[in-house]
């Protein structure tokens, strides 16, 4: 969780082969998974979002064997509920359409 900006953007480019402003959100969570920072392109330049938790941690959905370990992609609401605290293997969602945006 040392890496700002320009820490972070490296990771994205040469480590999930990314491009961080045209593939949406990147998220990062430390070992504890007691602190998250998220980098968003919007326009002008990056936002930088971090938070960190006082009590808890942020529960990360299981990784999926087909995608690289380094890389999983969430849905905003997903994002939303780990942010709140809301486990999502308890979360049932009932049938609609949509279209999906991934952050990854």
């Amino acid at each position: 969780m040392r890496n700002n900006f320009d820490g972070l953007i490296s990771l994205v480019t040469q480590h999930l082969k990314k491009d961080p402003i045209r593939d949406g959100a990147f998220v990062f969570v430390n070992k504890r998974r007691d602190k998250m920072k998220i980098l968003i392109w919007d326009r002008h330049g990056f936002w930088l979002l971090y938070k960190r938790l006082e009590a808890g941690c942020f529960q990360t959905p299981p990784a999926d064997s087909a995608l690289a370990p380094e890389g999983l992609a969430l849905s905003y609401e997903q994002l939303v509920m780990i942010i709140e605290g809301i486990d999502l293997r308890s979360v049932k969602r009932r049938k609609r359409y949509e279209i999906m945006q991934n952050i990854a």
